[in-house]
């Protein structure tokens, strides 16, 4: 089958069977059937997501469905890991699979590239940070995102790794895997600085913001260090790790960062159980445990729900990136004046606290390797109990707030109706981690984050398995 947005027939059946067996054993007890059945349905629905949405044209995954307005390079590089997620679980075939990230490298490949401020898709490597449907150029005046194009380019090694076939599907991905790779200028978007900038546009040159401290980005600096065409100085990793804020929070001490996207993103693609950097030999953890303790932090804090939201509890819980009710300050039920926001980082740590009643999924299920039956029990608990409101074809929808006050009959509270690409990832890569280790596995095997890691000063571990290749 051509790469498309067909679904394909392995694809239909098991979701049948699931259907039909999920009515037979009483889902809804909560049982151990239950939970399973409940998890492996939410595993092919989030998967259907990325094979069924890429754009016809470009292979690019929106940022947002059924909202349609541009497809994202992040969500892209979620969506290339997906694939291999959906192959190893039966999904999809193998073919199939790689047409379909064969389709998506070559358009990458020859998407326009060039300083001009329409009519391309990316320059020196980067592309932008949201591409049209059918053209994939550049949306607006978006800026040539560093950490987007990282994340496209993390998916892009994972199948790098994964197509080790010799027939010319897979030698002709690992190829354009290879060139894509090394097409990236990583230290020009260093700016002559010590932190990379967040990004670059036409118009005006290089975002001032730059990327220091603990957040997303690991990856980004970890795949900077590592090329062998365009690396950074070995010193961008020490300058990251200034930035650091070691604090206690809801009893627990890490390296804090609010929104829990930051603690997920990055341990999606590379497994920092047992490795560590210089910083965290000294404080005697490592980053897996660092974000264990953000995450069971930020659910203790909704637990507590010192600002009386509606429905926070042991198993409604996740503060993060995600859309909102409203940009606008309203008088709840209770009385109480909330400011409300649409899209936001939201997110609680003791560097600051974003708050204002919504929860999103996706907080708990990228976090379901750092504490598996927590997260679980909060997905299954939010499913069983708001249904079609949150749960639908493709899983989890972004994001609710049961505190907003909704102008209809029989509503709990607002619901949104939007999927996001970068909340899909997420849940998908983050429980085949947990199920298999698949992406984490493949990237160990991949010599540019070896190399990256190394020279970012990380041992111990798997990396310090003499197999690995520098």
């Amino acid at each position: 089958m051509k790469p498309g947005n067909r679904i394909s027939l392995t694809l239909i059946f098991p979701l049948l069977i699931l259907i039909f067996t999920a009515c037979h054993r009483g889902e809804g007890t909560g049982s151990e059937a239950g939970m399973g059945t409940f998890t492996e349905d939410l595993k092919q629905r989030t998967f259907r997501f990325f094979w069924e949405q890429a754009d016809s044209t470009t292979f690019q995954i929106p940022d947002r469905y059924p909202t349609r307005t541009f497809t994202s390079i992040a969500a892209t590089g979620f969506g290339l890991a997906s694939y291999l997620v959906g192959i190893e679980n039966g999904y999809i075939t193998r073919r199939e699979g790689s047409e379909r990230v064969l389709g998506t490298l070559e358009w990458l490949w020859n998407a326009p590239q060039g300083e001009n401020a329409s009519g391309v898709s990316g320059y020196r490597g980067f592309f932008y940070h949201f591409l049209q449907y059918g053209s994939g150029t550049r949306y607006r005046q978006v800026e040539l995102s560093t950490i987007d194009t990282g994340l496209l380019m993390a998916g892009i090694l994972a199948c790098q790794s994964y197509f080790n076939g010799n027939n010319p599907t897979e030698q002709a991905i690992r190829r354009l895997a290879d060139s894509l790779f090394l097409r990236v200028e990583w230290d020009w978007a260093m700016n002559g600085q010590n932190h990379m900038s967040m990004g670059w546009h036409p118009e005006t040159g290089f975002i001032e913001a730059r990327w220091t401290g603990y957040n997303e980005a690991m990856i980004l600096l970890i795949m900077a260090l590592g090329s062998p065409t365009h690396p950074v100085n070995n010193s961008a990793w020490v300058h990251w790790c200034e930035g650091y804020k070691w604090e206690e929070f809801y009893g627990r001490k890490h390296v804090n960062f609010s929104p829990l996207f930051g603690h997920q993103y990055s341990h999606m693609f590379v497994d920092f159980r047992g490795i560590h950097d210089q910083y965290m030999r000294m404080k005697g953890i490592d980053y897996f445990e660092n974000a264990r303790r953000a995450t069971l932090s930020n659910r203790d804090y909704c637990i507590d729900n010192p600002n009386n939201f509606k429905g926070y509890g042991e198993n409604i819980w996740g503060l993060t990136a995600c859309d909102g009710p409203a940009h606008q300050t309203l008088v709840t039920e209770n009385r109480d004046t909330v400011q409300f926001w649409d899209y936001r980082a939201r997110g609680a740590s003791a560097l600051g606290i974003i708050d204002d009643g919504t929860i999103a999924p996706t907080a708990a299920g990228g976090s379901i390797p750092y504490a598996p039956d927590l997260c679980m029990n909060a997905l299954y608990h939010i499913k069983q109990q708001f249904g079609e409101q949150i749960y639908g074809e493709y899983g989890f929808r972004d994001a609710f707030n049961l505190t907003f006050p909704v102008q209809t009959e029989n509503n709990p509270g607002w619901f949104d109706v939007d999927y996001l690409g970068i909340d899909q990832g997420p849940i998908l890569i983050q429980l085949e981690n947990h199920h298999t280790g698949l992406i984490w596995e493949l990237m160990k095997k991949n010599r540019y984050i070896i190399n990256g890691l190394k020279k970012a000063g990380f041992s111990g571990g798997w990396l310090d398995n003499e197999d690995n290749i520098l």
